[in-house]
Parts: structure tokens; C-alpha cells; sequence
């Protein structure tokens, strides 16, 4: 028995690491804590605040450059219009057209007096005198169209003889203009009233 005390007595135990692993979760002071990362995107406060107002100002460039080109199109198109008013025909059919008093420039305005008062509540005379005025109005684009029409294809013939534009739509195209507002036409009007074409 006193040998086999003696053969434990010096078998020894492993040591202990002196240096601990640090703890991931443990907080941040002491020794082992995690240390916070900085990602290269980050950074004081005031930077922060810096690229925010440095961003919003080219958002507020870039709003106002979109604004200002958007008004400039518009303008663009009320001065020389769209693709359907291309052509030295279309020209001369809204030159026919802008240098003329028509009665469709009064359509919708008398469409609107003739909406009102054709209503039942109003007295017969009313209603009688609203239809009067509609039938005027209806008879009055009707021959103001075929005479625009006419003067139209006289002036193509003369002075596009080899024009390949169709004339039914050339027609259309200026009795819609004729029945449009003077100020609202597109594009706008390039000779006044009463000029010779």
C-alpha cells in the first residue's frame, strides 16, 4: 500500500491555461470584450449628417433640372407641336385655319348654353330656343368645315402639286383645330386674323 501511494503522489495534473478565450458575449471594458467595428461607410455623427444634406441637395438639383426641362418641352411643343403637325401641308391647313373667324371656335360654349337650357325644369320658350341655337351651331361648323375643306385643297393642289398627303385626313385635321379654342390650339397660331395665305 505505501508503494501505490507513492505512484500517485506523482502523477500530476495538467495545468490550467493562464489565458482564458475571450468571451464573445461578454461586454466591452474588460478584458476579452468584443470591440466595436467601424464599417468604411461610417462615421461621426456630423459626417453623417454632412452626406445626408449633400444628398438631399442632389435629389433637390435633380428635381428642379427635371422641372425645368419638363417646362421647356412644353414649351417646345406649343411652339412647333407633335409629330402629327409635321409637314408644309399640315402648315398650310393650320395657317387656313388661324387666319379665320369659324364658328367652331363657339361650339362647346353654345353646346354648354344648350345643355342648361334644354332642361325640363326650364320654361318651353327656353327649351324651344335651346334646339334653335343647337341646330344653328350643328349647321353652322357643318358649312364652316366644307369651306375650310374646300380652300384647303385648292392651296395644296397649287402649291404642293406632288403632295402625297391624304386629303381626308389633312380635312379632319384642320376642322378639329377650327373647333378649338384660338388660345388653346397646338401649335400655336402663326398668322392673325384676316392675313392673307
Amino acid at each position: 500500500m505505501p508503494r501505490a501511494v507513492a505512484v500517485s503522489s506523482q502523477v500530476r495534473r495538467p495545468r490550467r491555461s493562464r489565458h482564458r478565450a475571450a468571451d464573445p458575449g461578454a461586454g466591452g471594458g474588460g478584458r476579452g470584450g468584443s470591440v466595436p467595428c467601424l464599417h468604411p461607410g461610417q462615421g461621426s455623427p456630423d459626417a453623417q449628417a454632412t452626406r445626408d444634406r449633400a444628398s438631399t441637395r442632389r435629389g433637390d438639383e435633380a428635381a428642379e433640372q427635371g422641372r425645368g426641362e419638363g417646362a421647356e418641352a412644353a414649351a417646345e411643343f406649343r411652339r412647333e407641336g407633335g409629330p402629327r403637325d409635321r409637314g408644309p401641308e399640315r402648315l398650310l391647313a393650320r395657317n387656313v385655319v388661324d387666319s379665320r373667324r369659324t364658328v367652331g371656335t363657339w361650339f362647346f360654349g353654345g353646346a354648354l348654353v344648350v345643355l342648361i337650357g334644354s332642361n325640363q325644369a326650364m320654361p318651353p320658350v327656353i327649351r324651344l330656343a335651346s334646339n334653335l341655337l343647337w341646330g344653328a351651331l350643328a349647321l353652322g361648323v357643318v358649312v364652316d368645315s366644307v369651306l375650310i375643306s374646300r380652300k384647303i385643297k385648292k392651296l395644296v393642289r397649287e402649291r404642293f402639286p406632288k403632295s402625297t398627303q391624304r386629303m381626308g385626313s389633312l380635312y379632319l385635321y384642320a376642322i378639329m383645330r377650327a373647333i378649338t379654342f384660338r388660345k388653346l390650339r397646338t401649335p400655336e397660331p402663326r398668322v392673325a386674323i384676316g392675313d392673307q395665305v
